[in-house]
């Protein structure tokens, strides 16, 4: 995972979305959601709907 992969769960554990995540990280919204799905296809979290990936990106 790059350091980039790691700065995006920091930002989304605070409950930030893609747009604040990426304004955070001076970046376009779209190069975080590709680093979200990176982050959801490494740790081979699938969507269900019982489940909310993105929480447990971050607690992963």
């Amino acid at each position: 995972m790059s350091v980039r992969e790691r700065e995006v769960p920091a930002l989304m554990a605070e409950g930030r979305s893609n747009a604040s995540v990426a304004e955070a990280l001076t970046a376009g919204e779209g190069t975080v959601s590709k680093h979200v799905g990176s982050i959801l296809t490494t740790l081979d979290l699938t969507l269900t709907d019982a489940t909310n990936r993105r929480v447990l990106a971050v607690l992963a």
